[in-house]
């Protein structure tokens, strides 16, 4: 007997509907215990997408290249997270684009099509999500915009609209950590499959304490929490409640064309590689870590950074870090280690000096990593360990040749044990650009004075590789040390004259350009006179103006051999309040003895320390 086709679809199954959420499970910065949490929820039936900064791949602690590359073999997703985890709110358009386009990038050239993005920090801004999309990504997800347990999200909506409303900055639940429950977790899914559905973001950093930095690490969730939960979430799947995809499966789209990052700035082999190097800029937000900089440091102590008076005094900042409960590890102030808007770049085989002024109640030691080619950051090299120093002293050390794919450097001083260190003043040289005089040794009194000259290009000395240390310098030299000291900037076209300085003199911009910052008037007849000997009142009077002529202390020092009716009297009162001077043994200052290049050399490395250019 027949039945009839409506009789047949009565009698079969109803389709199940299809579930109301979608669940994906999401794991930032390519920690190494991700391995295992892949293994679990893949066994489970689920795939997880793993936002990898691919500056920490092959990392200690990080999951290595192949590690990664498996795990899209899997049917896992890999998704972008900047280089070295940058926040994108806080560099420049240029670093930016480098963080972003580059990670793409490098994780593409390991057979990866990358599709998703996540903002470290959660730290997103219209720029930031531009770069994102022009980048080539389709999504870029953000965290702790809707509603969980967490205190302040109630009201945030249970799930994200499928498709996002904005799919450069996706919703997100805050990032999961080691206070979640399982309830915690489990309510995720369930409040969005009863209030209408959506998607349901889950973030997850370390989980299972395998690793040194897990342990610490308080966006850490137990192996036992987790594998929990993913039986639970792999039931609801079973059910039918709920669909597990990857970022990727949720917001479509094929794989764009690469787009490469700006040029980081060429290797420099002269002058001082390190930017704010007198720590004066201070970082954005109120940070007390200085702009260009960052803390580091690993293993079992508590550090305390602090930004304090400087080398020179009040005029100056420094940094202190102190650290107490010391079981190992230690503590350290670093060059920003990024893709260029900050760190020094290098050439790879080069070698480097450093040196750095601090004061310090326990043993230290300089630390030294490399940049690859890649953006990857590595430890390099220690140094010797150095001494404690009650009063200011400074440290250097010679880094040696860096690897050859080297290509920029991050050195600082690490404090290993309880104690205290301050720093300032820091100074990092190519020693292929390096320049010494053969008149002047090492045991000369200004040695490390002149050599600052020179690695700073304010000198050049003279064609016949000597400095003449001893010779007076003239007021068209001094002219031009001010200039280069000041970075050698624009002279402008109607920068005044003098009667005797034409066009031919060798100094004749570096002279307009002090007359036309008012650091010298020339004198009453109209003249320079270049060729004339420098005395140490001019001198003190050409400082004083380009530092902008500050307010002078009613205690400032005096000296006997400089009255009141001194024409420079206050110009030399100053100078010597900010230790550039001290005078003589004999308690005078001399203001009309002509200077010698040495002793200028001096004075203005002096002067550099208590008024450093800042960037």
């Amino acid at each position: 007997m027949l039945m009839s086709t409506s009789l047949l679809a009565l009698m079969a199954p109803a389709a199940q509907a299809a579930p109301n959420t979608i669940v994906s499970l999401t794991f930032d910065d390519g920690n190494a215990d991700h391995v295992a949490a892949a293994a679990k929820i893949n066994s489970l039936g689920m795939p997880g997408t793993f936002f990898v900064p691919s500056g920490f791949l092959n990392v200690p602690n990080y999951m290595s290249s192949a590690q990664v590359q498996a795990l899209y073999t899997a049917g896992n997703e890999v998704g972008g997270h900047t280089v070295t985890h940058a926040d994108l709110t806080q560099v420049g358009a240029d670093e930016a684009k480098r963080q972003v386009c580059n990670d793409r990038a490098n994780l593409t050239a390991l057979g990866i099509p990358v599709t998703s993005f996540a903002y470290p920090f959660a730290s997103i801004n219209a720029q930031a999500e531009q770069i994102v999309q022009d980048c080539g990504y389709n999504s870029g997800r953000g965290l702790g915009d809707l509603e969980s347990h967490i205190a302040g999200t109630t009201g945030f909506g249970f799930a994200e609209d499928m498709p996002p409303a904005d799919p450069f900055v996706t919703r997100a639940h805050d990032q999961v950590d080691s206070t979640w429950t399982l309830a915690n977790l489990q309510d995720l899914v369930t409040k969005s499959v009863n209030n209408g559905g959506g998607w349901v973001q889950y973030t997850f950093h370390h989980v299972g304490n395998t690793t040194p930095t897990a342990v610490s690490d308080p966006l850490t969730i137990s192996d036992a929490l987790f594998n929990e939960f993913a039986d639970w979430l792999a039931a609801e799947k079973t059910a039918g409640r709920v669909d597990v995809q990857t970022v990727n499966q949720v917001i479509g789209g094929p794989a764009k064309a690469l787009v490469a990052g700006p040029d980081a700035p060429a290797a420099q082999t002269t002058g001082n590689l390190i930017k704010n190097p007198s720590l004066e800029t201070p970082g954005s937000n109120g940070s007390t870590v200085p702009k260009c900089w960052q803390t580091g440091g690993f293993g079992t102590n508590t550090p305390t950074f602090t930004r304090v008076a400087g080398h020179m005094g009040t005029l100056t900042a420094s940094q202190q870090v102190q650290l107490a409960g010391y079981a190992d590890g230690d503590a350290k102030l670093l060059p920003y280690m990024d893709l260029g808007e900050c760190a020094p770049s290098a050439i790879g085989g080069h070698s480097y000096k450093v040196s750095v002024w601090y004061k310090s109640d326990a043993n230290s030691q300089f630390v030294v990593y490399y940049r690859s080619g890649t953006g990857a950051w590595q430890n390099l090299t220690w140094s010797p360990w150095i001494a404690p120093s009650a009063n200011w002293a400074q440290a250097t050390w010679d880094t040696g040749a860096l690897p050859a794919d080297a290509t920029a450097i991050s050195v600082g001083l690490a404090l290993f044990s309880n104690g205290t260190l301050t720093t300032d003043d820091y100074e990092l040289y190519d020693i292929a650009g390096v320049k010494s005089f053969s008149d002047v040794a090492t045991s000369n009194q200004f040695y490390k004075e002149i050599s600052w000259l020179s690695n700073n290009q304010i000198t050049t000395g003279y064609p016949d590789g000597t400095f003449r240390p001893l010779a007076q310098i003239n007021r068209d030299a001094m002219a031009a040390f001010l200039y280069r000291l000041s970075g050698s900037p624009a002279v402008p076209a109607n920068a005044p004259t003098f009667s005797d300085v034409g066009p031919g003199n060798p100094f004749y911009n570096e002279i307009r350009w002090l007359a036309s910052t008012g650091i010298t008037t020339g004198y009453p007849d109209g003249t320079f006179r270049p060729l004339a000997p420098v005395n140490r009142d001019a001198m003190a009077a050409f400082l004083y103006r380009l530092s902008g002529k500050p307010a002078i202390s009613a205690t400032a020092p005096t000296f006997p051999d400089v009255a009141a009716n001194n024409q420079f009297y206050n110009e030399i009162r100053w100078l010597a309040s900010t230790g550039i001077t001290t005078g003589y043994p004999d308690g005078t200052f001399k203001p009309v003895q002509e200077i010698n290049r040495d002793a200028m050399g001096a004075f203005m490395y002096r002067y550099n320390l208590n008024f450093p250019k800042g960037m």
